[in-house]
């Protein structure tokens, strides 16, 4: 049963469904900063951040400080639909992460669409990801991402294998896009329903991302063949859009023989796990058991 904050956030969200999905792109990416500034202002002296240098995107580390097992860290990639978010955005839940999990955490600010199309976003988290290589063992490395994020964990992991590099550890995906070409039956069943995506936009999204490229594995990784791929979580909302990218690609791989446990959290919405929510703690207490299982 949905809590009655739950409700109340999703009415809410409703109401601002038009002025989300009307907002520019330069709208949409100072909200999103703004987001990311409220939580790590929550985190407060409760971690470190220290930025990580990279020629082509910015990045930072985010150590908790009560941080138990030093061997371990995570690699977080936001949502944005590859054309909003950044480091500002990023390190907001990538604190929460740091502080739930008690896990030092890179948080990855990629290039985004349309200064920087497909394959840009997928360079820079392989890039973040070689340079966790060059201090950890990938078996103490796991992926974090939400919606966009989630899916580009994905498609990173297929250019893992593609390139004969070793795989992480584990992978959490909330809400991931792993299908921009839309072809889900859930974007049709939620898009009345649905209280914060919009089928435009996100059709329009997906091609400054990547134009005629949508069903590259690298882009969609619904397309894939995951064979190999370490164990894998993903919690979506039952009333979002992108319900099926993620029920698909869990049977996906299922199929492929990798061990997958998916989440479907009754009456939520995209990535409702960032909206502190009693539903959104449940949701990170078993993110956090997963992280850090050994």
């Amino acid at each position: 049963m949905v809590s009655v904050m739950g409700l109340a956030m999703r009415e809410q969200l409703k109401l601002l469904k038009p002025l989300i999905s009307n907002a520019s792109i330069e709208s949409q990416r100072k909200g999103q900063d703004l987001a990311g500034e409220l939580g790590l202002r929550a985190a407060g002296s409760k971690i470190e951040v220290v930025e990580e240098p990279f020629e082509n995107f910015k990045a930072a580390f985010v150590t908790p400080n009560e941080m138990p097992d030093s061997r371990r860290v995570l690699l977080y990639l936001h949502g944005g639909a590859y054309v909003a978010g950044g480091l500002e955005y990023s390190l907001g839940f990538g604190s929460i992460l740091a502080l739930n999990t008690g896990i030092k955490t890179l948080c990855v600010g990629y290039r985004l669409a349309p200064e920087h199309v497909f394959p840009a976003a997928i360079d820079d988290a392989l890039a973040a990801y070689e340079r966790l290589l060059e201090s950890y063992d990938a078996q103490n490395i796991s992926l974090v991402g939400e919606s966009a994020g989630g899916g580009l964990l994905l498609a990173l992991m297929y250019r893992l294998k593609d390139e004969n590099k070793p795989l992480p550890r584990s992978a959490v995906a909330l809400s991931p896009w792993t299908d921009l070409t839309l072809s889900g039956e859930s974007y049709t069943a939620n898009e009345e329903i649905d209280p914060t995506l919009s089928k435009e936009s996100l059709r329009f999204d997906a091609r400054l991302y990547a134009a005629d490229e949508l069903k590259d594995p690298y882009v969609s990784p619904l397309f894939g063949l995951p064979t190999g791929f370490p164990k894998t979580l993903i919690y979506v909302g039952e009333c979002e859009m992108l319900l099926d990218d993620s029920r698909r690609m869990a049977e996906l791989l299922l199929r492929a023989g990798c061990d997958c446990e998916l989440h479907i959290a009754e009456g939520m919405w995209h990535v409702y796990v960032l909206f502190g929510m009693p539903e959104s703690r449940e949701a990170l207490e078993r993110i956090s058991e997963f992280l850090k299982d050994e």
